[in-house]
């Protein structure tokens, strides 16, 4: 396993290397939802996907823009995980912010990913584009990580 040199290394190759995320937001009796999106990033502090307004995320966004996102890789041996948690601000880009967004959004995406142009997010269109701004990164630490470990697994908060 590669040994990240430290926790923002560790948290830029972990966002860097997954291309879904797990949107966590809060449903109208408080329980939480989660989805997963794919999802591209922007210096790792802008998340951006495309949703349709009427999935139930969506909805739970426009009424509560609080949300919670964790990227891991799912595949990790077991003992090896990394994770990269963030609590976030999110909304519906603004049709106005369209242009910028979708340029800084679809700058870089995976073969068979669409790169949406603005008209195709906007008017009578059925998706839109969304973006959560991060307030706060954590990082999942194993408990034997061999630099990090604590015995238990830990989250450890980290600056971009």
């Amino acid at each position: 396993m590669h040994q990240p040199s430290d926790l923002g290394e560790m948290a830029r190759h972990v966002i860097d290397a997954n291309r879904y995320l797990t949107l966590g937001t809060t449903e109208p009796d408080h329980r939480p939802r989660l989805s997963p999106v794919y999802f591209t990033h922007v210096g790792y502090r802008d998340f951006y996907w495309v949703s349709s307004p009427s999935a139930r995320h969506s909805m739970n966004i426009a009424a509560r823009p609080d949300v919670a996102i964790v990227v891991f890789d799912s595949t990790a041996p077991i003992g090896e995980g990394r994770a990269v948690y963030v609590s976030a601000d999110a909304s519906v880009v603004a049709e106005d912010e369209l242009p910028q967004r979708c340029t800084e959004a679809f700058e870089r995406v995976d073969p068979g990913a669409t790169r949406f142009e603005p008209h195709e997010l906007s008017g009578d269109a059925v998706l839109r584009l969304y973006h959560a701004r991060a307030t706060r990164h954590e990082v999942h630490i194993p408990g034997r990580d061999p630099t990090y470990g604590a015995g238990v697994d830990t989250r450890r908060q980290i600056s971009f």
